[in-house]
């Protein structure tokens, strides 16, 4: 490809929405590749993932956000910092919504209308329900925001997903790509290590286990002629010392579960063997510490 080229589009893409609207999986879906996890409970996204698309005229740089709700303790106020920062930092902005939700988010949207950037309406889940459904949905729509595009998508069939890859084209500036080409993404291995034993957390474990929880990577040694394999080791933190035995588990079954898991999937990620070994670290209200959560790569 030509760098001079000036039909070649480039830019960056934030994805808006409340907990559990589907915008994990959309990026999943958009860029065909697992970045960002996905889990059947809300919150599982804290931090802002990068995720870059990338084909013969374009490269659209998507940002995945923590989603939006009221917060209620510090690393949520964060989360809600982190998701309004992509706004800024977006050439257009994918506000997405689950087809059953019954309003839009008039505050998110006012915020958005401030900053006078190219807003898309993607309605998600359109496979679980009927046409009668969503047109109504739509026309409220239409009437309560200016909307550049509203696109109704099914992220886990994969139903019209292509259709926003064609329509954020005709959005983003003219310019050459802002990454070498086959990157995936703008953030290091570890991050997603961290990302994919988390993603296991939450779904392994129950009621407010995961939302306890923090995870981060200590030692990442990659494989020598002397050693075969990745070594990982990662630390979770919890608030509580009963929330740590659960964790680990009678006999530690819970956490050889979880280290089994999360090792496959690193794996899958990272196309090469590791040796993970996980620790648990009982840190008092963690999440209501900022020392803490700039250490963690919150702040």
């Amino acid at each position: 490809m030509d760098m001079l080229d000036n039909k070649f589009r480039c830019g960056y893409v934030a994805i808006l929405g409340k907990p559990n609207s589907g915008k994990s999986t959309l990026l999943n879906r958009l860029v065909e590749t697992k970045v960002s996890a996905v889990t059947h409970k809300p919150q599982t996204t804290r931090k802002k993932i990068v995720a870059i698309y990338n084909d013969a005229d374009s490269q659209i740089i998507f940002l995945d956000t923590p989603g939006i709700f009221e917060p209620c303790y510090e690393l949520q106020r964060i989360m809600l910092k982190i998701a309004l920062k992509a706004i800024e930092e977006a050439e257009v902005i994918l506000y997405m919504v689950d087809v059953e939700q019954k309003e839009l988010d008039n505050n998110v949207l006012g915020g958005i209308e401030i900053i006078k950037k190219p807003v898309f309406l993607i309605i998600n889940k359109i496979d679980t329900v009927n046409k009668e459904r969503l047109l109504p949905l739509i026309d409220e729509a239409k009437e309560t925001f200016p909307f550049k595009e509203i696109i109704p998508i099914s992220a886990l069939k994969r139903a019209n997903t292509d259709d926003i890859i064609k329509t954020l084209k005709k959005y983003l500036p003219y310019g050459p790509p802002l990454f070498p080409q086959e990157t995936l993404s703008s953030l290091p291995e570890r991050f997603f290590v961290a990302e994919t034993i988390k993603e296991q957390i939450f779904l392994q474990y129950s009621e407010e286990i995961p939302y306890s929880t923090a995870v981060y990577i200590d030692e990442f040694h990659e494989a020598t002629p002397d050693r075969k394999k990745d070594y990982i080791r990662a630390i979770i933190l919890v608030e509580r010392d009963s929330q740590k035995s659960i964790i680990i588990g009678k006999k530690g079954e819970a956490i050889k579960e979880l280290g089994i898991n999360a090792r496959k999937n690193i794996e899958l990620f990272l196309n090469r063997e590791v040796f993970l070994e996980l620790f648990v670290k009982t840190r008092k209200k963690w999440r209501e510490n900022e020392t803490v959560l700039r250490n963690l790569g919150y702040l």
